[in-house]
């Protein structure tokens, strides 16, 4: 069956990481003889200025229609000033809410030759391997009632509503994600003072009664902020509620150093999803070759592994990305010590000389000729 992927390269850098990231693919499924399509469409800042909307119908109807949906970044100053229903951001609003995608996964590694970009000590931040599962789709950003009111004392008021379908759908799916890896969940909440953390705290621990493999521990989000920076590799996979998982996802971030290694996935039940790096559209450089291409790369790898199942292709590609980083070769974001300095597109042609070299392809590449 073909797998039909959407490319949304967006604004600024989105471009140039999508389209290297598309070749990266090309050659890998190529390889493996897997049917495959991809097929490009405006979003963003990019759509607002072709089709006047940051999500045009023919985008939103060829998401819908795909097995998986590849993002570059979408925003940028020059849409600062529009007003809110044309900025680019919602854009990738709609469309999130437009396929259903409640699971936020934002994988944290870190890698030998980039210990020293971390802001915490190398002996801290050594083998650092966690996943942080935040849910998407409930809690303060989208409760009811939300606004002001008065005018001598104004009053803001946002409410904070989870349900406890929303709760279930992603606590089950983080159980699922903790039994595929070292079998051991973080559930962060603040149910000390929070009525619905305490109702989140009840359906985890229900939840364990499926997965008597997973270790569990619940932690208040105070002290997993806390810890996430004292001692990282305390964690395997963390799972939280939205505004929560905002937060400490972004703190994580920082323990690998660079914003350009980070990818992202957005998944729904049938794990068809969104694929997008983090670190955003970067207009200050784009178009000058020196755009950080490996988050994009990675977060294609978790294209393969979660929406298409292609465990050993998405191994291949995350393999071929520390290979380059051992070796030496880094973007102006990285600045690997001893290293040498890379643009854009000869880091894409870095990463397709190690995923050619890797044994898993050679050997399929032997057989075939």
């Amino acid at each position: 069956m073909t797998k039909r992927i959407a490319v949304l390269p967006g604004d600024g850098i989105g471009k140039e990481v999508a389209k290297g990231t598309v070749q990266i693919l090309e050659a890998v499924f190529e390889c493996f003889h897997h049917d495959y399509s991809f097929e490009e469409a405006l979003i963003g800042g990019a759509a607002i200025d072709a089709e006047g909307t940051p999500l045009p119908e023919k985008t939103l109807k060829l998401c819908l229609e795909s097995d998986a949906v590849l993002l570059g970044a979408v925003g940028g100053p020059k849409w600062d000033q529009n007003p809110p229903e044309l900025r680019p951001e919602k854009g990738l609003l709609g469309l999130r809410k437009a396929l259903g995608l409640f699971a936020n996964l934002r994988p944290v590694t870190t890698y030998p030759s980039l210990l020293h970009a971390s802001p915490l000590k190398k002996e801290v931040v050594d083998g650092v391997d966690m996943l942080i599962v935040r849910e998407l789709t409930g809690g303060i950003y989208f409760g009811n009632p939300s606004g002001r009111r008065g005018e001598q004392n104004e009053v803001a008021v946002d409410t904070l509503e989870y349900s406890k379908s929303e709760i279930e759908r992603i606590v089950d799916k983080a159980f699922q994600f903790a039994r595929n890896r070292r079998k051991k969940l973080t559930s962060v909440d603040k149910a000390n003072v929070l009525e619905s953390s305490r109702m989140w705290r009840e359906i985890v621990n229900k939840t364990v009664e499926k997965y008597p493999d997973v270790q569990v521990e619940h932690m208040l989000v105070d002290s997993a902020a806390m810890q996430l920076i004292a001692r990282p590799n305390h964690f395997d996979v963390i799972v939280t509620e939205n505004m929560f998982g905002d937060i400490l996802s972004d703190e994580a971030s920082m323990i690998t150093g660079s914003l350009g290694m980070l990818p992202s996935a957005s998944l729904r039940e049938d794990n068809v999803g969104l694929y997008e790096p983090v670190h955003g559209s970067a207009p200050d450089i784009a178009g000058q070759d020196k755009a950080n291409p490996l988050g994009m790369i990675l977060s294609a790898a978790m294209m393969l592994r979660y929406s298409f199942q292609l465990e050993k292709e998405a191994s291949i590609l995350e393999e071929a990305v520390a290979k380059v980083l051992k070796a030496g070769y880094y973007t102006d974001d990285l600045r690997v010590q001893g290293g040498k300095r890379v643009g854009t597109k000869e880091m894409i042609e870095k990463v397709l000389d190690a995923i050619n070299e890797n044994q898993a392809i050679s050997g399929i590449l032997t057989a075939y000729i």
